[in-house]
């Protein structure tokens, strides 16, 4: 486990950003400044809290999520690499999420906001799992808008083929009065339906369990949620897909780490190459994935 002392002494920035301990005995990355409050996980370079001065908090995280080492939380960023979804042989959504990913980085900007950089390399145990040499970096810019960028560097000497997302949950009033923008004309694939294809008409809104991964659009998404008087934007690089889900009652009540009832209050659109977006990535080459998130008061 990495010491607590040490990561303190050479990335902390005073007044800033601290390292600390927190539930499970996981380590956390903990942002308070002027602009932002967050933490994040460094199981899984999991951000659990994004919350600008003056709004509501925009990531969602489960009240049930279980923290323990190598469990998966329930909310907030998974990073899911290298793979997106079950895989045979594999933990669901790759096995990035659940390991302990080393600081290497952070940084005060002039805007005020924290960088911090975190990394993940191959080891005996992920080429048991997935044989590939990498390294991962994920790359937080934490400040009244937050970005996220996700870079895969292959070191191998084969070509690797994966999917990825940043699988963002997001915090929302009321599912049944929110509407996501920016995927009208869209094709996807409906997981509930065995991945069959179908089109987006208008702007989606929700009624039911929603899982589906929209293709070839690269374009920005805005969650509208008037219950909370607000607009999140959500822009990104390196993706063709977008994932959206929202798993309503019925499945949320199968769900250990989720209340029954929480379906209400959280949304996932996800920064994704899923489906069939699939990357090819020679060796020696590499891949940036990012997704920069801002919040917009509609009343203003």
């Amino acid at each position: 486990m990495p010491d607590l002392a040490d990561i303190n002494h050479r990335f902390a920035l005073p007044d800033h950003l601290h390292f600390e301990r927190g539930p499970g005995e996981l380590l956390f990355a903990a942002v308070r400044t002027e602009l932002v409050s967050a933490r994040l996980c460094l199981q899984g370079a999991h951000l659990t809290d994004w919350q600008p001065r003056g709004h509501k908090p925009v990531i969602w995280l489960s009240p049930k999520a279980i923290y323990a080492p190598g469990q998966a939380l329930r909310g907030g960023v998974p990073v899911c690499w290298p793979w997106f979804g079950a895989q045979a042989g594999g933990p669901a959504h790759g096995f990035a999420r659940t390991l302990t990913w080393a600081v290497s980085s952070s940084a005060l900007n002039a805007d005020g906001s924290v960088r911090l950089q975190l990394g993940l390399v191959d080891n005996a145990q992920t080429r048991g799992i997935w044989n590939h040499r990498f390294t991962l970096c994920l790359e937080c810019t934490i400040g009244a808008t937050l970005t996220l960028k996700l870079t895969t560097v292959n070191c191998s000497d084969t070509t690797m083929t994966l999917t990825q997302a940043l699988h963002s949950y997001f915090a929302v009033g009321n599912i049944e009065a929110v509407v996501v923008h920016g995927l009208e004309n869209c094709a996807y694939q409906d997981k509930l339906r065995g991945f069959a294809w179908d089109h987006q008409r208008g702007p989606i809104r929700f009624a039911q369990e929603t899982d589906r991964i929209y293709v070839d659009r690269s374009a920005q998404c805005v969650i509208e949620d008037p219950s909370w008087d607000r607009r999140l934007h959500i822009a990104k690089t390196g993706s063709a897909s977008t994932v959206v889900w929202n798993p309503w009652r019925e499945r949320a009540a199968t769900l250990t780490d989720m209340p029954a009832e929480s379906y209400r209050d959280m949304l996932c659109v996800e920064t994704s190459n899923a489906g069939d977006d699939q990357l090819q990535i020679a060796p020696g080459a590499q891949h940036a994935l990012s997704a920069h998130i801002s919040v917009e008061t509609i009343s203003s």
